[in-house]
């Protein structure tokens, strides 16, 4: 008998304009993947849930409920919490990106877009979510990490951390000891292409840094290079 072939990965596509829906259709679909579509925030949130899908592409503008307020949803629940989101839309200043990864997207894309790259992305996403599955819990002195559900306990005590704060502490957590450069934090938790203001890293840091109490000591700064997470002797 022949091998079975591997199923289809199923992309979820949140978008009310026909014209941008028929195009990432057309270029998905070329691709393997299978298409389920919504035009409203309501309808796409209820597939989510229903479908699960490998991916969402979600579109900000949106009638019924805000592309922000989906995507805000879906991490709310332990179901959906890690199925891949990115966002598109036609803001396309620094701080809008920053606001939609916050939120919880886990890329970015501004009108126009090439679907190629959309499409790459796409593929991105979905082997990185499969990957990251194992070794889901990262424990690093009274640091408690969870990646399947967002959450991180410092003494037994839940922190409050955004989306953003939680893939930055992520980031420095799993290369403790290492120095990361502002460029490469704002590669591997933003997903900047190109090199952006440091500020906005040295902004999140301070954040970050002041929810660690009393071990915000734990994230230095190295003046000149960027930051690192101490590894401590007894971690």
């Amino acid at each position: 008998m022949p091998a079975k072939s591997p199923p289809k990965d199923v992309v979820l596509i949140i978008e009310d304009e026909p014209d941008v829906l028929d195009l990432i259709r057309l270029h998905l679909r070329k691709e393997g993947f299978v298409v389920i579509e919504a035009s409203d925030g309501m309808a796409g949130l209820k597939l989510a849930r229903e479908k699960l899908p490998s991916a969402v592409v979600l579109d900000l503008m949106i009638p019924e409920m805000r592309g922000e307020d989906v995507c805000r949803q879906l991490r709310a629940r332990e179901i959906t919490a890690r199925i891949p989101v990115i966002m598109l839309t036609a803001k396309a200043r620094p701080e809008d990106r920053v606001a939609g990864l916050e939120l919880g997207a886990d890329d970015y894309l501004t009108k126009p877009f090439s679907p190629r790259e959309l499409v790459l992305r796409l593929r991105l996403l979905i082997q990185k979510s499969r990957t990251s599955n194992s070794g889901e819990q990262l424990q690093v002195g009274p640091f408690a990490l969870d990646r399947a559900t967002f959450e991180v306990r410092l003494g037994g005590r839940k922190l409050d951390l955004t989306a953003l704060e939680f893939r930055l502490l992520v980031a420095l957590m799993e290369k403790r000891g290492q120095v990361l450069t502002r460029e490469t934090l704002l590669h591997d938790v933003w997903g900047y292409r190109n090199m952006s203001s440091s500020r906005t890293v040295d902004t999140h840091v301070r954040r970050l840094r002041a929810k660690l109490k009393p071990h915000q000591a734990r994230l230095q700064t190295v003046h000149g290079e960027g930051y690192l997470f101490r590894a401590d002797e007894d971690d």
